[in-house]
């Protein structure tokens, strides 16, 4: 549980701690988001099929694997089933994950305010099966060079700041990912 967590997750204070969720599409396409407490670095994972708990922790593994392992020391996620497999994806990673507690989503209030930025380009009810994951790098950003840099408090205010609002617009594709 979040209760369990080491107080340098609840202080930002060492960068490799994340928090995540799904953004949910079509009733059989989503996108696992990954955002990092410590600078705010957002990662898109495209998940494969449907959202069963061993697709979900697959392709999350197979995401963070890519990163140094001091760049992932935990993942927070909410009371979604989609992270029923946790304990697999500890063992074959190495990461730890903490749930939040039932009907608490603020306690991931990073990747909450993100989710909600992220939704003017990928609306609840559409399909992202056509996203592949180089699209989803092409919205956030793909180098982790700035992940041992705290945002310094840029970030209040549900992502409000230009900076962030910069930091999470696709380059090119941005206006066509709405439409199915």
């Amino acid at each position: 549980m979040i209760s369990e967590r080491p107080a340098e997750v609840a202080d930002r204070a060492v960068p490799g701690h994340w928090e995540g969720d799904l953004l949910l599409g079509t009733s059989s396409t989503c996108i696992a988001t990954l955002v990092e407490r410590h600078s705010r670095f957002v990662m898109l994972v495209k998940i494969p099929g449907r959202r069963t708990s061993t697709e979900v922790t697959t392709a999350l593994a197979a995401r963070i694997q890519q990163l140094p392992t001091e760049l992932f020391r935990s993942l927070t996620w909410d009371q979604g089933k989609e992270m029923s497999e946790h304990a697999q994806f500890t063992v074959d990673t190495g990461v730890q994950v903490y749930f939040c507690d039932p009907r608490s989503p603020w306690q991931r209030g990073s990747n909450e305010n993100t989710n909600g930025l992220l939704r003017q380009y990928f609306p609840k009810g559409k399909s992202m099966a056509r996203f592949t994951q180089a699209d989803l790098d092409a919205v956030a950003p793909s180098s982790t060079d700035d992940l041992d840099k705290p945002s310094a408090g840029r970030h209040h205010h549900k992502h409000s700041s230009k900076r962030c609002d910069d930091r999470l617009r696709p380059p090119a594709f941005g206006a066509d990912l709405g439409r199915a």
